[in-house]
């Protein structure tokens, strides 16, 4: 337990500034983790260099906004919306939907149009001032990021790629319009952090992983502004580095194990997208994404859930492994309302037929109070009951490390 310990604390000291994409903070747990990955002896990725995998995503924001509706033009702070390229020029008589919503109409449902793949615009009553008002200040704060350098074809899911232009007026009827944008292209650096132990079937492969990022800075409650992301999810980088101590230890695996640290979950699972990318799909025998481990399950000790776990028969081999013990491995139970199978780091892959899964004791649980909170300090966790679930993870896996167990694959792969 004293190196989950040090490690979990590590990662979510005040020092790491909550881990958040694209600042120093975040760059430092890299560091550390490439430190641990060499300190155990991990071989790099694909004849790579250095455990740090860094890859370029891409930002549109919007920088200069014009419309004109029936010939008058609007003022710009009346302009908000999603770039899907770096300039924009409509008139009528171009293919763009237009959408007109009244004082009476529903409006949340605006941000799903990001998932439509088409030009947009968006006329909103100003009897829904305040909706667009969040809408302007969410998109001042977020960070749209893709990897697709086009920006047009593939957003991920994330978005469609087509730009959606949202006016706050109370024009109902269009004759005319004329709409401008330039959101000139950025390229931002990422890292993922990734270790392998080669295993005899070199191209079968183990993956273990985790996303090491955090949301960063929030507002200050009682002085503290730091969301340390001690559960989301240094728990599950964490338990990422003990497993690749745990069998490095051990007797060359007859399949290959890949330890993978993920960046840029939190907003669009990039960093798994990305290694997803690298990889070919069939090679991949299992992937366990480790998320949100250190607090003890809701129905109580010695347990954790699987995610999508009727998806392929990966969470029955962990069970049958875990026979003769206290602990349970059983179906994610918050059901398909929050979508747990499709929101974390094993989507990527369980969308290229991967037996994909994520295993955790709490993720968006109303009940975790310190979920996406500064409260979520090291201080909250149980490592007592961590360890135990890293120990029965590395049981439950042996099965398939060593060849005699080969879960069936996710046939069709997740769509959703």
């Amino acid at each position: 337990m004293a190196s989950v310990e040090r490690v979990i604390t590590t990662l979510s000291a005040d020092e790491m500034q909550g881990r958040k994409k694209l600042t120093p903070g975040i760059d430092k747990a890299a560091d550390f983790i490439r430190d641990e990955f060499a300190s155990i002896g991990l071989e790099v990725f694909a004849g790579a260099d250095d455990y740090l995998q860094r890859f370029v995503v891409y930002r549109l924001p919007i920088e200069n906004r014009r419309v004109v509706l029936n010939g008058i033009e609007i003022p710009s702070d009346r302009v908000t919306g999603w770039a899907g390229a770096p300039s924009v020029h409509w008139t009528i008589g171009d293919s763009v939907d237009v959408i007109v919503i009244g004082p009476e109409d529903a409006v949340q449902w605006v941000n799903s149009t990001r998932m439509i793949d088409r030009n947009t615009l968006i006329l909103i009553s100003t009897n829904h001032q305040a909706f667009f008002s969040r809408m302007v200040d969410d998109l001042a704060s977020s960070d749209d990021l893709f990897l697709d350098p086009s920006g047009a074809v593939t957003r991920d899911e994330g978005g469609s790629g087509a730009t959606r232009v949202c006016v706050l007026t109370d024009e109902a009827q269009v004759t005319s319009y004329e709409v401008e944008i330039t959101a000139p292209l950025e390229e931002l650096p990422l890292t993922n952090v990734v270790g392998v132990i080669p295993g005899r079937r070199e191209d079968e492969i183990v993956l273990f992983g985790g996303h090491y990022d955090g949301i960063g800075i929030r507002d200050p409650v009682d002085g503290d502004s730091i969301a340390n992301g001690a559960n989301d999810n240094a728990s599950g980088t964490t338990a990422v580095i003990e497993l690749a101590r745990y069998f490095k230890a051990r007797e060359k695996p007859e399949r290959t194990l890949m330890f993978a640290a993920f960046t840029a979950e939190e907003g669009g699972r990039l960093g798994s997208k990305y290694l997803a990318r690298q990889l070919n799909p069939t090679e991949i025998v299992a992937m366990l994404n480790l998320e949100a481990m250190g607090k003890v399950d809701p129905q109580g000790r010695d347990r954790a859930h699987i995610t999508g776990f009727d998806r392929s028969d990966v969470g029955a081999i962990l069970q049958r492994a875990m026979e003769g013990t206290p602990y349970v491995f059983y179906p994610d139970p918050y059901g398909e309302g929050q979508r747990l199978f499709s929101r974390s780091d094993n989507a990527p892959f369980a969308r290229l037929g991967v037996p994909a899964h994520t295993i955790a004791t709490i993720s968006m649980n109303p009940r975790d109070e310190d979920f996406h909170q500064v409260s979520d300090e090291v201080q909250t966790l149980d490592l007592i009951h961590m360890t135990g679930l890293i120990q029965a993870i590395a049981r439950g896996a042996t099965a398939i490390i060593s060849g005699e167990a080969t879960p069936t694959r996710i046939d069709p792969p997740l769509r959703d």
